[in-house]
C-alpha cells in the first residue's frame, strides 16, 4: 500500500504561481509512475502531468509551458510547479501512483486526498 499526502494548495490571483508537493510512503519511490490529476467543480477528474518510471514527463495541453512536474527520489516527493495560473486552473489537485515497475496506466490504484487550488481573476 502506498500513501500519498498532497500540500501546497491555496488561493492565488491570476498569473500567480504555486508549488504543490506530494509526499509518499512508497518503499521504492523511483519505480512508480506518478501523476497529478485535477478535478474542477462539476467536471471529471483529468490527468495534468505525469512522470514515468523512466523519468519521461507528459502534460495535458492546457498546462504545457506553464506547469512543471518533477520528483525528488531522495525525499520520496513529487512536485508540481504551476506558473502563470489562470482561473480555469481552479480545481482539487490529486497525486496518484501506479504499481511499482509499471509504466503509467492512466488508472493508478493509489491516491492522495487532494489539495485545493483556487485562482481568482
Amino acid at each position: 500500500q502506498v500513501q500519498l499526502v498532497e500540500s501546497g494548495g491555496g488561493s492565488v490571483q491570476s498569473v500567480g504561481s504555486l508549488r504543490l508537493s506530494c509526499e509518499t510512503s512508497a518503499y521504492s519511490f523511483q519505480t512508480h509512475c506518478l501523476t497529478w490529476f485535477r478535478q474542477s467543480p462539476g467536471k471529471e477528474r483529468v490527468g495534468v502531468a505525469t512522470v514515468d518510471i523512466d523519468e519521461v514527463t507528459t502534460y495535458t495541453a492546457s498546462v504545457k509551458g506553464r506547469f512543471t512536474v518533477s520528483r525528488d527520489n531522495s525525499k520520496n516527493t513529487l512536485y508540481l510547479q504551476m506558473n502563470n495560473l489562470k482561473p480555469e486552473d481552479t480545481a482539487m489537485y490529486y497525486c496518484a501512483a501506479d504499481r511499482p515497475f509499471q509504466h503509467c496506466s492512466g488508472s493508478p490504484p493509489y491516491w492522495g486526498q487532494g489539495t485545493m487550488v483556487t485562482v481568482s481573476s
